[in-house]
Formats: structure tokens, C-alpha cells, sequence
């Protein structure tokens, strides 16, 4: 687990199909399972799905620096998120799955 701070409120279900623009052209945020947790999740399911380019980390990372060793704990984030991929959907996801639990050991 990540560094302690106080909790994010955190999408739930943050990848790239659920940020659109709105008529602006400011980007929005759809289909939230909100709830509060520590910051790195989000950014590890950001990571699992796509749809963030480099420059959406490089301004995180300016505006709130992440603590030493959140890349090695992307995998452990990633873990729940791909079960139940795997529950939903089988096959695809096990290997990345099992890439994260060999990752995380």
C-alpha cells in the first residue's frame, strides 16, 4: 500500500472511455463509482485501460508529486480492478492478472 494520506475521492472507473468534452471543450468525467481511498488507485487504472497520455501524469505529478515507489505499487492497484475483468469476462484478462500477482510477489 501507498504512503499513509488522507483519503481521494477516487472515480472508481477511471479509464479513457468515461472522460469526454463538453461543447467547451473542457474534459468531464462520466460513470463515477465514487468513493475515497488513497490516490494511486485511479492512477494505476488510468494506467491498466489507456486512454491518458504521458502529459496527464507529467501534470499530476507537477501539480501533487507522488511518493517514492508508486510505480512498483501500480500492480497492486491493478489487481482488484482485473479479477473482476476475469470474473466478467475470462479469458483475456488472466494473464494480465497473473502479471500483476507475479509483479506484486
Amino acid at each position: 500500500m501507498g504512503p499513509a494520506e488522507p483519503p481521494a475521492r477516487l472515480h472508481g472507473d477511471l479509464w479513457g472511455g468515461n472522460v469526454i468534452a463538453d461543447a467547451t471543450g473542457v474534459a468531464c468525467l462520466i460513470d463515477p463509482a465514487v468513493y475515497g481511498g488513497h490516490r494511486e488507485v485511479d492512477l494505476a487504472m488510468m494506467r491498466l485501460f489507456g486512454g491518458f497520455g504521458h502529459h496527464v501524469f507529467a501534470a499530476y505529478e507537477e501539480a501533487w508529486p507522488l511518493e517514492p515507489g508508486h510505480e512498483e505499487r501500480v500492480p497492486l492497484y491493478q489487481l482488484y480492478f482485473l479479477m473482476v475483468h476475469v470474473n466478467l469476462f475470462g479469458g483475456p484478462y488472466v494473464a494480465q492478472a497473473e502479471h500483476a500477482l507475479f509483479a506484486i510477489a
